[in-house]
């Protein structure tokens, strides 16, 4: 097979061809690190690329294949990292100068689960720094751009992982979801992402931002792939406190394209004020599809949709005030050259180490839970986390499957976001209840808008039922083929010709 051909398969295409012997792992391995030789100039999707060990992991993987001791869907399969999940001997930056040379002694649980699966690790992706922000450009190591047009912010904080399965830079990556880290860059990005229900993967090595928040979770071409990575990822331990004992963990069995009876909402709440008309009109179409595959659609009102985004930064700024106030300087990570006395060294390590959209809501965090403000922001802020819980909670007595849009617009342009942090904040509106209540979300990509920028749609259950969300997304997927961004088609087809 040649390159371009083997980097237009989904993960489990390819995983299929290298347990058939028609690929090897090797040549899969070459074919992306050719492929990010040829990108990255122009997009910076990775903070990291582990060219040696990529290549070491694919020889030992397919002597595994081969033997018959790996015979799952992903062995052999190149996959990249979110930089803010910990992988021994590899350098986690979470994209901050403050840990710009740190490296971890340990391994998530997530990647372990993934290497046992056999996969192989190309890298660590980029990403707005410790997770804070939207577009990807609060990186300390340079912007990521979209491979759709590179004008573009590929969205956040996963941004560099997004990018870098549209750009065929590697077959999935692993990304974190606070506030809709995952889904948003992936509908930016015309790529499949998923935030799983809370609990479901361990979240042990990953680097904390909001921890009532957080979630890994798959970014890939397509709801197989995510669903086959999930079932990878998901397990329960012992290490992680939050973390859930599931019984299900056999996803791929619903993805079957049938959705007869299958009830799904969608809130006019969503569909208002600041929603693009192209995206309404993506999202329409969605359920016209669903609809005629026999589902039963109707609108209704969710109520609380208001309040989230205050909620949401109130809790998130406040949980991140207190992780990373363990960022100063003394065990690990930046510090700073000169400074007085050890609170000197705190206050320079901190303000050289840290961004501004970092210190700007560590800032919050710190004035929300301080003696006097925080029984007015903190505690109302976790009352109207559980109202909206419960708003949930009626919706989903009613349908199986929420649909709606991952983001207001389509990708903006580079600059625009950051210019004004509260509209930035604003484009969160229809995936931070989903982390508030915990549910899991999918993002699926449904056409493109008159620019040739992605669109996706979104789809979300109740806990748990991340079966029902995997079904109806199949289920639209099967009127779209997933599409390449032309920038990933033309450098491949220029290799080729070389």
């Amino acid at each position: 097979m040649t390159a371009s051909e083997i980097l237009s398969l989904t993960a489990v295409q390819l995983g299929k061809k290298i347990k058939d012997g028609e690929v090897t792992s090797m040549e899969a391995v070459k074919a992306v690190l050719g492929q990010i030789k040829a990108m990255e100039p122009e997009l910076n999707s990775y903070v990291t690329i582990d060219e040696e060990g990529a290549l070491k992991q694919a020889e030992e993987i397919q002597k595994r294949i081969e033997s018959g001791e790996l015979t799952g869907p992903l062995a052999g399969v190149p996959a990249a990292v979110k930089d803010n999940i910990c992988i021994e001997g590899l350098k986690t930056t979470c994209s901050s100068k403050i840990l710009s040379d740190f490296v971890p002694t340990y391994t998530a649980k997530a990647v372990e689960n993934l290497k046992q699966a056999g996969a192989v690790i190309i890298g660590k992706t980029n990403m707005d720094e410790f997770a804070m922000g939207s577009t990807t450009e609060t990186s300390a190591f340079g912007v990521t751009r979209n491979p759709w047009n590179p004008e573009h912010v590929p969205g956040g904080s996963s941004g560099g992982s997004c990018a870098a399965v549209a750009a065929a830079e590697c077959f999935f990556a692993l990304g974190s979801d606070t506030g809709g880290s995952i889904r948003q860059p992936a509908s930016f990005c015309g790529v499949t992402g998923l935030k799983p229900t809370y609990g479901t993967i361990s979240r042990y090595g990953l680097i904390a931002y909001g921890s009532s928040l957080d979630q890994i979770g798959p970014v890939a071409k397509d709801v197989t792939d995510c669903a086959a990575i999930l079932e990878v990822l998901a397990s329960h331990d012992e290490k992680d406190s939050t973390s859930v004992q599931r019984e299900d963990h056999e996803f791929t069995k619903y993805l079957t394209g049938e959705v007869k009876g299958l009830k799904v909402g969608i809130p006019a709440d969503y569909m208002g004020k600041g929603l693009d008309p192209e995206v309404k009109e993506a999202v329409l179409k969605a359920a016209k599809v669903l609809e005629e595959k026999g589902a039963v659609v109707e609108t209704f009102g969710l109520g609380m949709v208001e309040y989230a985004i205050p909620a949401y930064y109130v809790i998130a700024s406040a949980e991140a005030s207190s992780n990373l106030s363990r960022f100063d300087g003394v065990k690990y990570g930046y510090r700073a050259k000169e400074y007085t006395g050890l609170h000197g060294m705190y206050k320079k390590s901190r303000s050289e180490g840290f961004g501004p959209e970092v210190k700007r809501r560590i800032m919050l965090g710190s004035f929300v839970l301080s003696s006097g403000y925080y029984d007015a922001y903190y505690l109302k802020a976790l009352k109207t986390k559980a109202l909206i819980k419960k708003a949930f909670d009626e919706a989903f007595s009613k349908y199986d499957v929420i649909l709606g849009p991952a983001a207001p617009t389509t990708a903006p342009r580079l600059g625009e976001s950051l210019s004004d942090p509260l509209k930035m904040y604003l484009g969160d509106i229809y995936t931070i209840s989903v982390n508030l209540a915990g549910l899991p979300g999918l993002c699926v990509p449904f056409g493109t808008d008159q620019k040739g920028l992605p669109i996706g749609v979104q789809l979300i259950a109740d806990c748990f039922q991340e079966k029902n969300i995997l079904r109806a997304g199949f289920a639209v997927e099967q009127s779209r083929a997933f599409e390449m961004p032309s920038l990933a088609a033309e450098a491949m087809k220029e290799k080729e010709e070389k």
